[in-house]
């Protein structure tokens, strides 16, 4: 039987208001977040240089990009300092520009850099960048979304949003190949993406108000004392466990981009069209969801998505040309979404206030750090266990994921609670 809640409170023009304003500035900031992250623009001009010009192996690679997870792991250090400590009386928005000040200089230099050793250092600056807007926004989401009782409908603009932007770079970094010399497509993608950082700085400008905070002992009292709450519930332990297996399952897509390159034969620039039109499968879900899934519990959407993606991934046995090819990405695509909507809506209601950078950043850092482990376990299988096939791999990864229908149960979610209703 399905899993349904009651409809949330009628609001009030004022907060319909915040809420659309809100909105505007999530689609920004999290559009800019897929762009400019290193997953985003830059990822496949940077893969293909390193693979072309440097003649590196998937683990090279791996191990190459590693470091770029080590500022999205320590997520929580960020949340902790901007919950206690104001930066010029503000605890969110000049952080917010500061952050994004530091992407788009390193930005602007890795496009004119060349040499490995310097462009993952300028890369290294804008992870950091990134890692704290994406924390500081994080903090933004919870603390409006709590207030208005709007964290669902805030998730899925933020993830809507990023995967319109890997839609559009998908496309824009394969062409970007195509069209450059390896380095130089390098150098155009960093070029785009510290513009959409300079694009947020005006937004945080013109779209957040907030009050002035100044430091004082009752301050710190009270973040210190919701830190405190934070470190001592239970279920956010539990979640925190429970996002960690969620998304380990042996990395496929480094593996998958050499299958596609050296086995498939495929252009770079059909490579990125798949990357588009994955990311046109999660907007395919959120919009799906928005219309038809509004009434599932949070328990309900978990066991789908875990369902749809040991379908995704045991789609990838049937990878051989690129018909297949299309469609196999598109049906991974909708279970990365149905993937990310439930337990990170469950974690914004989970925030104790006046820690919620710190919360919800540490349940992020715990989701990169599993995919970190996740990247590096799959591109050793890969090369090295499975001598480059990638159909091993796949199996391998399915069976993680299906693993994971054990770990639901310990959640202990109710019908009632948790529900992704988008609020009216």
């Amino acid at each position: 039987m399905t899993e349904v809640v009651a409809a949330p409170a009628l609001r009030t023009q004022g907060e319909r208001t915040e809420i659309k304003r809100l909105m505007v500035f999530f689609a920004l900031v999290y559009f800019t977040e897929g762009v400019a992250q290193d997953e985003g623009l830059i990822a496949q001009p940077l893969n293909y240089y390193l693979k072309q010009v440097f003649q590196w192996t998937p683990v090279q690679i791996a191990v190459f990009l590693s470091v770029l997870y080590l500022p999205w792991i320590i997520k929580p250090l960020y949340g902790i300092v901007s919950d206690f400590i104001p930066l010029f009386g503000l605890r969110r928005k000049n952080y917010l520009i500061v952050a994004n000040l530091i992407s788009a200089g390193a930005y602007f230099f890795i496009a004119r850099s060349s040499l490995p050793a310097s462009l993952i250092f300028l890369m290294l600056l804008t992870a950091y960048g990134m890692a704290i807007a994406s924390t500081v926004c994080g903090a933004i989401l919870v603390e409006n979304g709590q207030k208005l009782d709007a964290n669902a409908v805030f998730v899925n603009q933020q993830w809507l949003w990023f995967n319109i932007a890997t839609l559009v770079t998908s496309i824009m970094g394969g062409v970007l190949i195509e069209w450059l010399t390896p380095i130089s497509a390098v150098h155009a993608a960093a070029a785009i993406a510290g513009s959409t950082s300079v694009l947020v700085i005006v937004g945080t400008l013109f779209l957040i108000d907030e009050e002035k905070s100044a430091i004082s002992v009752e301050g710190f009292k009270e973040s210190f004392a919701s830190l405190v709450a934070a470190l001592k519930e239970r279920r956010l332990w539990v979640l925190a466990g429970f996002l960690f297996f969620y998304y380990f399952s042996p990395g496929i897509d480094t593996p998958l981009y050499f299958y596609m390159t050296d086995t498939l034969k495929f252009s770079q620039q059909y490579i990125g069209v798949l990357g588009s039109i994955q990311a046109a499968g999660a907007i395919a879900a959120a919009l799906f969801y928005g219309m038809f899934l509004t009434n599932l519990s949070a328990k309900a959407l978990l066991n789908l998505s875990i369902l749809i993606g040991v379908i995704a991934l045991l789609g990838f046995l049937f990878l051989f040309d690129p018909v297949s090819a299309a469609l196999i990405r598109f049906i991974y695509g909708v279970s990365d979404m149905m993937a990310t909507l439930a337990p990170f809506a469950i974690a914004a209601d989970l925030c104790p206030k006046r820690s919620e950078g710190f919360s919800f950043a540490a349940l992020i850092a715990i989701t990169n750090l599993s995919g970190l482990l996740a990247d590096n376990v799959g591109a050793y299988l890969f090369e090295h266990s499975f001598k480059n096939e990638l159909y091993p791999l796949i199996l391998v990864a399915a069976a993680f994921t299906a693993a994971i229908f054990l770990f639901v149960p310990l959640l202990k979610l109710k019908p009632e609670e948790h529900a992704l209703l988008v609020p009216q």
